[in-house]
């Protein structure tokens, strides 16, 4: 005769819970980020992503993808302030490299650059940072068109002067021939807290189930241990 004992518990059930309320945090998360961003001018509210076979995976199989549509578009005081109407992106150069933005809200150096509000030069159509022929007395003295292309008034010569023209792209970096770019307005995002709210609820009840599982579970085991202690 011979006699087996030992334990067995559930252990992919519990495992797996804890996988799903860690993906479901990171969802809530992404959700979470959106609403922080109602306000942020330039914000493009992000869709969570779940790949198949998640449920073995887990956060790997969670990705982010950026909602392109047009955000709410107000008038700015600054003419140095700009929307895109169409999609696209500002080219903007930072330490890592090329990056895209929606944020338009630029200024002038001393030198005549174009910069972001923390000093990246914005680049041209050719890829290279934008530089006026000069720097005018009034900033009003910039216009800029549809198309992004800046003219700068000259009272010297009395006429506008060409000053390039700004750089938008779509998210492939392949040049948006239309932009819409419109001067003295700002883009504020594109989320409605409605939607991110009623998006949220069905993944917090997920969560809940899966913290209601995982304690049934843990006490099972709980229970399974102490009797076999007195045993």
């Amino acid at each position: 005769m011979k006699i087996n004992g030992g334990i067995r518990y559930c252990e992919k059930g519990m495992t797996m819970s804890l996988r799903a309320m860690h993906l479901q945090s990171e969802i809530i998360g992404i959700y979470n980020d959106n609403v922080t961003g109602f306000d942020k001018i330039g914000y493009q509210r992000k869709d969570p992503v779940v790949s198949s076979f998640t449920e073995y995976i887990g956060v790997h199989g969670l990705s982010k993808a950026a909602d392109d549509k047009i955000g709410r578009i107000a008038m700015s005081d600054d003419p140095l302030d700009f929307a895109l109407a169409n999609k696209g992106y500002f080219q903007v150069q930072s330490e890592d490299g090329i990056k895209l933005t929606r944020d338009g809200r630029f200024k002038l150096d001393k030198d005549g650059y174009l910069l972001t509000l923390i000093d990246e030069n914005v680049l041209s159509t050719a890829g290279i940072p934008i530089k006026l022929p000069f720097v005018p007395e009034k900033i009003s003295d910039i216009k800029v068109n549809a198309k992004g292309e800046i003219k700068v008034f000259s009272k010297k010569a009395n006429k506008l002067i060409d000053g390039g023209q700004i750089g938008v792209v779509d998210a492939s970096g392949v040049v948006v021939m239309d932009p819409q770019v419109k001067q003295g307005y700002n883009e504020y995002s594109n989320v409605s807290l409605q939607n991110e709210f009623i998006g949220m609820m069905p993944i917090i009840r997920n969560f809940e189930a899966n913290r209601q599982i995982f304690m049934i579970q843990n006490q099972n085991l709980q229970k399974v241990i102490s009797q076999l202690g007195q045993v």
